[in-house]
């Protein structure tokens, strides 16, 4: 009788797992596989999907459901192309939730044209534009990647110490760019910095001789691109060695990639870049997980990525067991103090606790904790360039 029982348990067990499994939580993924950030976007990718795996092997996920993430390319400055493939992911594929859009002007675009009139919680861990702070989002647009109101301010920073005083900035002409520059340039100046120059560029022309040649006349010591490092910025920096104009460069994340030390190798020795990150042990843990699992590159946002994939995971769960949080609510619940500090590689555990009934407070790899309007409070590394990749030399 006990044998017949216990064989009845693992069938309803086994019916149980399938049945789970033919019924997956499906979460999108929007990033630029195409595009100016094309180089980076596989590894930022591949680390929100590290994270999603890891609930479900968990087997604790929501009784045991599996997490079904399916990509879609947003361009990353193509808005209609990214509009339609947040439509797609939407209907097509009845996503629950996504991670992304990533660049700035796509992620406000999906989101007022397809996941907030859909009432779909994103969560971005790359778009930065501080206009994002305030989207009419009824709650339901987060990011993991701090704001470039904060990114100006740590340049600023980090240039002035460096003994830099006077800079040529040009950017990208889109959110991502003017909003970062505008920043920069307020905080540069309230800290004694001049700008002599001042100029955007579009991604995709041919030729930047006239723009590098403008920026070159206004006899600033160093050149700062707050572009992209597969389209318009490495294009701009190409043409400004070409031509023997600047020596030096100051990069912000955009432009810190292996694709740019792929391009240029030595010619950026002591290039100077900001990216978000931190150097706590947490983080350090977390490059080594990451290796572990394939993921070997020099890629921004791989933090960022695989926690805003893990705070998904995490409140959907927490939705589900405590019974009556909206999935945005419980975002901020599980994300933010109080509660039992969750670290990266520590799911399963976040997972455990919230079923217990417990509060947690999700750390991660970044640090994240979320502000009223949804935006990370985070920190960013400062990075030298070297002949061979880019090292962090300082947190802010």
């Amino acid at each position: 009788m006990l044998r017949t029982s216990m064989l009845a348990a693992l069938c309803t067990c086994a019916a149980t797992s399938l049945a789970a499994s033919e019924n997956p939580v499906r979460i999108g993924l929007l990033f630029g596989f195409t595009g100016p950030i094309e180089s980076m976007s596989p590894e930022i990718a591949a680390s929100a999907e590290l994270a999603l795996e890891e609930a479900a092997l968990s087997g604790l996920f929501l009784g045991g459901r599996d997490i079904l993430p399916i990509r879609a390319d947003s361009t990353c400055i193509d808005a209609p192309r990214a509009v339609a493939a947040a439509e797609r992911l939407v209907t097509a594929e009845r996503i629950e939730a996504l991670i992304g859009a990533d660049c700035s002007g796509v992620a406000s675009a999906v989101a007022t044209a397809v996941t907030i009139p859909n009432g779909i919680v994103s969560v971005s861990p790359t778009a930065t534009s501080p206009g994002l702070t305030t989207l009419d989002d009824n709650g339901l647009f987060f990011r993991t990647a701090p704001s470039d109101a904060r990114q100006g301010e740590v340049l600023a920073e980090v240039l002035i110490r460096n003994g830099i005083n006077t800079v040529a900035v040009t950017y990208t002409a889109n959110d991502y760019g003017k909003g970062l520059s505008n920043a920069f340039a307020r905080a540069f100046s309230a800290r004694g910095g001049q700008i002599l120059a001042d100029l955007p560029h579009v991604d995709g022309a041919g030729d930047y001789s006239a723009e590098v040649a403008t920026l070159a006349a206004s006899g600033a010591e160093v050149l700062l691109v707050a572009g992209y490092a597969d389209q318009g910025g490495q294009a701009i920096v190409r043409t400004a060695l070409d031509l023997g104009v600047f020596e030096r460069f100051v990069f912000p994340d955009g432009m810190v990639a292996n694709s740019m030390v792929a391009a240029f190798g030595s010619a950026l020795k002591g290039t100077i870049g900001t990216l978000p990150g931190t150097d706590n042990p947490q983080a350090t843990a977390f490059d080594q997980m990451l290796v572990d699992h394939g993921i070997d590159g020099q890629a921004p946002y791989r933090a960022e990525a695989y926690d805003a994939a893990a705070l998904l995971a995490l409140a959907i769960h927490a939705k589900e067991v405590t019974g009556g949080h909206e999935l945005g609510e419980a975002l901020n619940w599980v994300a933010n103090a109080p509660g039992i500090e969750i670290g990266p590689g520590e799911i399963g555990k976040g997972l455990r606790t919230l079923s217990e009934g417990l509060e947690i407070n999700y750390v991660g790899a970044s640090d994240v904790e979320f502000t009223a309007e949804g935006d990370a409070t985070g920190t960013y590394r400062e990075v030298v360039f070297s002949e061979d990749g880019f090292e962090t030399v300082a947190v802010w």
